[in-house]
This record gives C-alpha cells, sequence and structure tokens, in this order.
C-alpha cells in the first residue's frame, strides 16, 4: 500500500504483515550476538554486517548507529551507547527477548542526531526505518485543553511511519502510526488496555461502542473486531483521526465492512489541526457501522445515535485527572446513557 507520508511501499496490509509474525525478530542458525552495556561507550568503533539472512542482533545495529554518530561529531567516543536514542521497532508488540532486525524494521528517536548525520544513518545502517528528532515534550494531545495546536517532532530522515500489533481473542489488530505526530504508547506484555475492552464488549458483543478519545483507533478496532455492530471513533488531534480511519483500511479483512470511505486525507486534516465541533473523517459500509470523528470528546454526543446506550471507553492521555473523568462521565451519562470505562 501506498505510505501517506513517504508515497513509498512502506505500508503492509494486516493479513500480510501478520504473516511474518512470529519470526520477524527471530535469528537464523547463523545469526551472531554481541551483548553489550548501554550504560558504556563503544568499546571499539566496530561493529559486523548483517548476517547472510538479512537480520542483526539490536545491539549490532546499535554499534553502527554509534560509530557513524561519533565520526559526524555529533557524539564524543566517552558517550555511552545508550546517547544513540531510543529504538521503536517495526512491527511492535511485546517481547521476551531482544530482536534480531531485518531491513528497514528500526525508527530511531534521538536527541543528538543532525539532519546530515540522520540522512547518513538511514542510507548506511539497513534497519534504519525512519530517525526523528526526540524533543523534551510528548508530540500530540496531551491535556484536554484544546485551545493551542500540540507539538510535535521532526522527521530527519526515512519515514516515521510503523505499526503496532495487539492480540484480540478474535485474532491481532493491526495499528499504523505516524511516530512524529503521535505520543508513544509500545505494546505492553499482558496488553490491560486490549483485555478491558474485550471485558466490556463482552460476549455475544453489545451493539454500540465509542472510543471517546480514539488515539489511532487501537480500542475502537479492537470492539469492531470484536464484533461490535456499531463503533465510533472520535479524536480531536487531526493526526489520530487520519490514522483510525487509516487503520479501518488496513484491517478491513478483519471487519463486516465493504468499504471505507476516508472524507479527507492527511493533508486536508493539517489545516484543522485541532476541532472543537465534531466532523467525519471516515465510514464504512456493510454489515458493520464504523464511524471516525475528530472533534472535542465532550462534543461528540451530538453526532451519535439517540438512545443507543453505548459502551464507550475514556482513555485520557492524563489517567490522573480525575475532575475531568468524572465531570465527563457524568454529562455523558446524562447525555448519552450506556456504561463508560476508563482503560
Amino acid at each position: 500500500m501506498k505510505c501517506p507520508v513517504c508515497e513509498m511501499d512502506c505500508i503492509t496490509p494486516a493479513k500480510d504483515l501478520l504473516a511474518t509474525l512470529p519470526s520477524v525478530f527471530l535469528p537464523c542458525a547463523d545469526c551472531s550476538i554481541r551483548n553489550l552495556d548501554k550504560r558504556l561507550p563503544l568499546p571499539t568503533l566496530h561493529y559486523e554486517p548483517p548476517c547472510s539472512c538479512g537480520k542483526r542482533f539490536i545491539d549490532e545495529v546499535f554499534a553502527h548507529m554509534y560509530t557513524i554518530m561519533v565520526e559526524e561529531g555529533d557524539l564524543k567516543q566517552t558517550d555511552p551507547l545508550i546517547s544513540v536514542g531510543t529504538p521503536l521497532v517495526h512491527p511492535g508488540f511485546a517481547m521476551d527477548r531482544p530482536p534480531f532486525l531485518p531491513e528497514r524494521s528500526l525508527i530511531l528517536l534521538t536527541k543528538n542526531a543532525r539532519k546530515s548525520t540522520a540522512q547518513r544513518l538511514f542510507l548506511e545502517v539497513p534497519e534504519v526505518r525512519g530517525v526523528v528528532k526526540k524533543d523534551d515534550f510528548i508530540p500530540g494531545i496531551t491535556s484536554s485543553n484544546l485551545h493551542s495546536v500540540p507539538k510535535v517532532y521532526e522527521l530527519l530522515a526515512g519515514c516515521d511511519v510503523r505499526a503496532d500489533v495487539y492480540p484480540l481473542r478474535t485474532g491481532p489488530v493491526v495499528m499504523y502510526k505516524q511516530q512524529t505526530l503521535i505520543h508513544i504508547e509500545f505494546p505492553r506484555m499482558g496488553y490491560p488496555k486490549i483485555r478491558a475492552v474485550e471485558q466490556h464488549v463482552g460476549q455475544p458483543p453489545v451493539s454500540y461502542f465509542v472510543d471517546a478519545c480514539c488515539g489511532v483507533g487501537t480500542l475502537g478496532l479492537a470492539a469492531a473486531c470484536l464484533g461490535v455492530p456499531h463503533v465510533v471513533l472520535n479524536d480531536a488531534w487531526y493526526a489520530s483521526a487520519f490514522w483510525s480511519a487509516f487503520n479501518l483500511e488496513i484491517n478491513r479483512s478483519y471487519l463486516n465492512i465493504s468499504r471505507v470511505k476516508i472524507f479527507e486525507q492527511l493533508h486536508d486534516l493539517q489545516r484543522h489541526p485541532v476541532m472543537a465541533d465534531p466532523i467525519k473523517i471516515a465510514e464504512t459500509t456493510g454489515e458493520q457501522v464504523i464511524e471516525v470523528y475528530q472533534g472535542d470528546f465532550h462534543k461528540l454526543y451530538t453526532v451519535l445515535t439517540p438512545g443507543s446506550n453505548p459502551v464507550t471507553a475514556l482513555d485520557l492521555f492524563d489517567k490522573n485527572d480525575k475532575n475531568t473523568i468524572q465531570e465527563f462521565s457524568n454529562e455523558w451519562l446524562k447525555r448519552v446513557g450506556g456504561e463508560i470505562f476508563v482503560p
């Protein structure tokens, strides 16, 4: 599939991506392993090339990136290996051991690489998918206050689109996201949010589910894959709304839908990065009704089916904002009804 960011073929439909699991990060019989202490400098500016199978242990990839960053003057040879940055693997899922990385499977978040260095990392390190300039803030919406445009990271080289995989009792769901625009939420062992959705959707599934602050759509798409007939996803941030719609198409073969209609593309949504009054971004045709909106979750009740009494997930970024959660819950139950839970 054509990527909406780099316009290359770095997007893989869910079935094709899932076919690579669980062997995508496993070594072959000839792969070598060198464990490096990330708190120490690289002993020598040396790294081994990828194995003949095309994979390389993640520590060896870090040694390669460290060597380039020292050569470019972005790091000193006395800096610890961890100074290279934070790795985000593609596809992401809960792992119990460090991965052997195939080609274009790593997005690097770094504070220390200049743009020219990032270009070299992308061109010379085959595992690097993209390099992102990390800063001292979290990208995207992190507050219920929607009066300002959120800050975002900068893409220095390559592409910043990657996917996470979440297991359901009906089969996995694949969620793509753009890491310069969306906060990092790497899958945790046990997948507690997914388990909470499964519990509240039930068997047989409830008839209506709302993901009020949907991010890239993980909880709402999980509910849809579990068989909920009518699902509404909503987020005030344009990137979240777009990728929620895009992920409908990615997972279309696992849903009872015939078509996904996306009304606004990524470049269109950039013109209204934060919305108050909900506008429809996408909808499906077929047996299941799935809708995606961009808007303030406080106003989402205006577009819902009257008397639907949905199960609503409120996955706010700041779970410690008890006042907002309580106020919204009371307001929502008066206007919409049903059940509300915080995953």
